[in-house]
């Protein structure tokens, strides 16, 4: 998947958020796939650590299963979206699935913001979606930490060469993803912060 989605794609899903405001110098930095109770404490101990919120598009089967740290998120000011019940891919499953997926997951996930699993997304879904949640969240710059052959070094330049004012970036707070972002996380918020960039939620 490309760390950048072409312009095309974005043009094939009216009503959908790809980035912010490019007028301001700030970022949403979102994650997906948690909560989990390995990865996202500590992804959270390294936001607090920089003064940084973030949205944390969460998978409902998981906050089935790890309550608390799904608490976690919201005690310490972290956006909350829906990132469906079971993770479902939209390809490959019906839209009655798809949707009964997603409406399931509002059950244990409050709040108004939708980001589909793996960016699948048809584009006669957007309407129903939208009737459903006040935003449907892509990104502009994917950092790819779930990559088991980059390195964290790939991860952190993933993000530096096409980040942007207004970027919606996104990593994932999953085992998977940890092993990179454990390193590249604190190098993009130091980063970032240099370079003037503010944090702010979706």
């Amino acid at each position: 998947m490309e760390i950048q989605p072409p312009l095309m794609l974005r043009w094939l899903f009216p009503g959908t958020l790809w980035r912010g405001e490019a007028r301001r110098k700030y970022v949403h930095l979102t994650f997906d796939d948690g909560p989990i109770p390995k990865v996202t404490p500590a992804v959270l101990d390294i936001l607090n650590n920089y003064g940084v919120k973030a949205t944390f598009f969460c998978v409902a089967d998981n906050v089935r299963k790890y309550p608390e740290v799904f608490d976690m998120l919201k005690q310490n000011g972290m956006g909350i979206g829906n990132h469906s019940y079971s993770h479902i891919k939209a390809f490959s499953n019906s839209k009655s699935d798809y949707f009964a997926d997603v409406q399931k997951a509002r059950e244990l996930i409050p709040g108004d913001l939708f980001r589909p699993p793996y960016g699948q997304l048809f584009p006669w879904y957007v309407k129903k979606l939208r009737r459903e949640f006040r935003k449907i969240i892509m990104w502009d710059v994917l950092s790819r930490d779930y990559c088991a052959d980059l390195t964290d070094e790939d991860v952190f330049n993933n993000v530096l060469n096409f980040v942007r004012p207004g970027s919606i970036i996104v990593f994932h707070d999953s085992l998977k993803a940890w092993p990179r972002l454990e390193t590249a996380l604190p190098r993009v918020l130091k980063h970032l912060s240099d370079e003037g960039y503010s944090f702010e939620l979706l």
